[in-house]
């Protein structure tokens, strides 16, 4: 018996439903569909799928052995891939996490320019703003702004920088007195990202001249454009990235606000990185990827 071939039909017969949908899917007799799981169970002295007239379903035995097969099958397919990944061009799939609104509006537009310098590549992208543990093994490439947090076991590129601006709409602006001077902001309605732990004062640097201010509103969230959309809408003054609200700059839908000042919400820093696992290091799907990335956020 072929082991391998034996723990792929098993697999393909649970994933159809039936020993027939499993050979028509595999393009195979249903005679060698059975033989083979018959032929698979002998062998393990288990029972690994209750069969009726119209399906099979996982025994308990079934149900752990499967979970553990596909585990080794996914395993010596990123094994296979990793050693085709060290060829003249990056083939096979780079599982990759980005930031949730970056990765809509600055990567996500690029992304056919890319695929089609690299044919033999397949994308599998989540879009997350937590920081995800690479260390998991879930994704090969996590990019990620602001300062990431220090482990020797991640490599981190930094792929560029961002600003982040000060905004308000003309609306809210023309409501109240001109702002001349960013202490003012502590009299205003601040709407606020969650940035965890260094997430209230707002720092503003000119010169000698260092402010950090505790600024209040009636909104705060983790989601970057919900907050732009509240500064659309006239709600109050936001600090936001400048690839978020440039366009809205530039077209008049919001203000920017003491643009000769360097702002940043408490530590964090205006980096974008690339994060991965250094058994990537010689990766051609990581190393095409950050290439890309590069180019695209270079001035």
């Amino acid at each position: 018996m072929d082991k391998l071939l034996a723990i792929k039909t098993f697999m393909a017969t649970v994933e159809a439903r039936g020993f027939s949908a499993a050979a028509r899917k595999l393009g195979v007799a249903t005679s060698s569909v059975t033989r083979l799981v018959d032929a698979l169970e002998a062998e393990l002295g288990a029972t690994l799928l209750n069969r009726s007239t119209r399906q099979v379903s996982l025994t308990e035995a079934g149900t752990g052995y499967y979970a553990r097969a596909r585990e080794i099958l996914e395993a010596l397919a990123e094994a296979d891939a990793s050693v085709a990944d060290r060829g003249e061009e990056p083939v096979g799939v780079l599982r990759l996490c980005l930031p949730v609104e970056f990765g809509r509006r600055v990567i996500a537009p690029h992304l056919g320019r890319f695929l089609a310098e690299h044919p033999g590549l397949e994308l599998d992208i989540d879009l997350s703003d937590r920081f995800d543990d690479l260390l998991d093994g879930r994704y090969d490439l996590s990019i990620r702004l602001g300062e990431p947090a220090p482990s020797d076991e991640l490599v981190c590129r930094r792929l560029g920088r961002f600003e982040r601006w000060l905004v308000a709409s003309p609306g809210y602006l023309g409501e109240r007195a001109p702002l001349i001077h960013p202490g003012q902001l502590l009299e205003q309605a601040c709407l606020r990202f969650r940035y965890g732990q260094s997430g209230r004062a707002w720092r503003l640097r000119r010169g000698e001249e260092a402010l950090q201010l505790e600024v209040s509103g009636p909104l705060r969230s983790a989601n970057a454009d919900l907050l732009r959309e509240a500064a659309l809408a006239g709600s109050g003054i936001a600090l936001l990235a400048d690839w978020l609200v440039g366009e809205d700059v530039e077209a008049g839908r919001l203000q920017r606000l003491f643009d000769d000042w360097q702002i940043s919400p408490g530590t964090a820093s205006c980096g974008i990185n690339a994060l991965y696992l250094p058994n990537h290091r010689g990766s051609r799907r990581v190393q095409a990827f950050i290439g890309f990335c590069e180019a695209l956020l270079t001035p």
